[in-house]
């Protein structure tokens, strides 16, 4: 149940120091954003004996933990790449160095696998020089990597730079990790501030409303939806098949169609669909094509998985890998056809590498810098094992363990899918 949230922020100790930030609009730990904003729900709370949900809101702090003169910060981009993520670290470098008066700054190379002394990676010193055109490109300054390392040698590694705030950006995984770095240093009696800036273009992680990049990803996966509906358009029963990203949840596939009016199917992880029978994928596609000579299919690459047989194989993530259902519809399509004997002019787009690894558009960049910036808020009083987010259009604190407590879904009988039904006019694709 939401009031059972547990959204209180670690701190390293009391902020006992002087802001540098000349402001008159400093936030205190005292405001909060409410969870759920229905009056119901609210009431519900209250009628239960509870405060409702909220979290705290971000901004700077009048006091501060850290002094400036002597910090040392260091920041770190995991998994893979996402648009956006040059964007964070030039403002996180800006805001350190020009707002807080930090000029130590440390470029931890290659994800965690930076950190651990094993592989003999030095970190790179960050200046505004340095960074200060980065948000023109797409990729990762700093460069990635996937995988986890040893909790204890990335600890000695933070101990033996000196580091006293640990920026990390990146995913659910990165997040764990960094929260697992938080706790080794809790018991350790290490004061090492670890902020988390969530990182995903699949916008899955819980609590939060949107991730950095996942605006322009899906702008970016119109271009190839657009691209697929001019070669279904201009062939015989021609079918345009996209593929885009999106493991466990469909927030890229459902948003770019829902912006790009022409597509048809949707499918997506968190709705079963059927290929054979009545209702199945292959009826309905034929009807649409006996009506409309075309048609547009969009699949998010974590759909359709029933199809393939569990193998249990990891990434080094320690994600499950999953079954090519791209290339498995291509082919099951063709054959059903071709079984039926009718002509069909199939073309299939998978942009997945394409898409994550451009420049943020206007908007992502606007919010990856205010991202950054509330994330050297937090870091500099003190706070720890959070990540910064946007909650009902405001920018929060919130518990690492409460985002990776769970996934974030489209949910099947919410708005956002209705949309999309309604927008594609596709029947339910099971035979129940």
């Amino acid at each position: 149940m939401a009031h059972t949230m547990d959204t209180r922020i670690d701190h390293l100790g009391e902020a006992t120091l002087r802001s540098p930030i000349q402001s008159n609009r400093f936030i205190n730990d005292d405001q909060r954003v409410l969870y759920n904003v229905f009056p119901e729900e609210l009431l519900k709370s209250i009628e239960d004996g509870n405060a409702p949900p909220a979290f705290e809101r971000a901004g700077a702090r009048e006091q501060i933990y850290f002094d400036p003169k002597s910090c040392r910060a260091a920041i770190v981009s995991c998994g893979g790449l996402c648009p956006g993520i040059n964007n964070v670290i030039r403002s996180l470098v800006m805001q350190l160095y020009y707002v807080y008066g930090v000029k130590e700054i440390l470029g931890i190379r290659y994800g965690y696998k930076g950190l651990n002394k094993k592989w003999n990676i030095e970190p790179v010193s960050l200046t505004p020089e340095i960074v200060k055109g980065i948000h023109t490109l797409g990729g990762s300054f700093l460069s990635s990597s996937r995988g986890s390392q040893p909790i204890d040698s990335i600890v000695d590694r933070l101990e033996e730079l000196k580091v006293n705030i640990l920026f990390t950006i990146g995913g659910d995984g990165t997040l764990r990790g960094g929260h697992q770095i938080s706790q080794e240093i809790l018991k350790r009696g290490l004061k090492i501030s670890v902020l988390g800036i969530p990182k995903t273009i699949d916008n899955d992680i819980s609590y939060l409303a949107k991730s950095f990049g996942f605006e322009t990803a899906f702008s970016a996966a119109v271009q190839s939806i657009e691209s697929a509906h001019a070669e279904a358009a201009g062939a015989p029963n021609g079918i345009g098949l996209v593929k885009l990203m999106g493991r466990h949840s469909g927030f890229i596939a459902a948003n770019a169609a829902l912006a790009f009016k022409e597509v048809n199917f949707v499918l997506i992880p968190e709705v079963d669909f059927d290929l054979e029978g009545d209702r199945g994928l292959f009826k309905v596609l034929q009807q649409r094509l006996d009506q409309k000579s075309h048609a547009v299919i969009v699949v998010a690459e974590g759909a359709g998985q029933k199809y393939f047989q569990e193998e249990g194989n990891k990434d080094p993530s320690g994600n499950v890998k999953l079954g090519d259902i791209g290339i498995y519809l291509k082919n099951r399509i063709k054959d059903y056809f071709k079984s039926i004997q009718y002509e069909i002019n199939l073309k299939y787009i998978d942009p997945s590498y394409i898409i994550r690894s451009v420049r943020a558009n206007p908007n992502d960049t606007v919010f990856c810098g205010v991202l950054a910036q509330n994330a050297v808020h937090a870091a500099m009083a003190g706070k720890t094992n959070m990540v910064i987010g946007v909650w009902n259009n405001i920018f929060v604190h919130v518990p690492i363990e409460l985002v990776t407590s769970k996934r974030k879904q489209i949910n099947p009988h919410g708005s956002l899918w209705q949309g999309v039904l309604e927008s594609t006019g596709q029947p339910g694709l099971i035979n129940e």
